[in-house]
């Protein structure tokens, strides 16, 4: 369970001390223990609380950074200004796109990672909910300085994504 090589990448980005990184949809958490392991403060969000609480049995992880979450029905909501940054992979929920942009603090950071419309062609997922039009995870952060920006073909397992690593002004 190796993290993103775009997160590997961009991690030095994010400061050990200071507002947490917020590992948003975080699944097993590969990408917020990476964080972890470098010594960068992490929450981790999820629906799942089995995978939450494996997260939790990690070395010097602690209940309190894992955050139970169903970001899609409505009743919660991101702190504002609260994280340093924000991680986000295989994951699209676009009402949720606005609130992650507030609850980055001035100065910090957002990387985040998922499938186009494209990754029809190599399989799931293919439904319309879950795949950015070209473009558009670029033009939603486009008020943002950009760092890093990619959409294309990822080989390796072969799928279609784009990739964006900006800061809030």
């Amino acid at each position: 369970m190796t993290a993103s090589a775009l997160l590997k990448q961009y991690s030095t980005l994010f400061q050990p001390s200071g507002k947490p990184v917020l590992d948003l949809a975080c699944g097993a958490g590969r990408n917020g223990l990476y964080l972890h392991q470098q010594q960068i403060p992490t929450i981790f969000a999820d629906q799942n609380q089995t995978a939450l609480t494996s997260i939790a049995a990690v070395s010097g992880v602690s209940s309190e950074q894992c955050w139970q979450v169903d970001f899609e029905n409505g009743e919660q909501q991101l702190p504002v200004n609260h994280y340093q940054g924000v991680v986000v992979f295989r994951y699209l929920h676009r009402p949720l796109i606005d609130a992650i942009k507030q609850a980055v603090c001035s100065g910090g950071i957002v990387i985040y990672e998922t499938f186009t419309v494209e990754n029809r062609q190599f399989g799931r997922p293919n439904r319309d909910a879950f795949l950015l039009q070209l473009g558009e995870l670029k033009a939603m952060f486009s008020d943002w300085e950009c760092l890093h920006s990619f959409e294309g073909i990822a080989r390796n397992p072969d799928r279609a994504i784009a990739q964006i690593v900006c800061k809030k002004p």
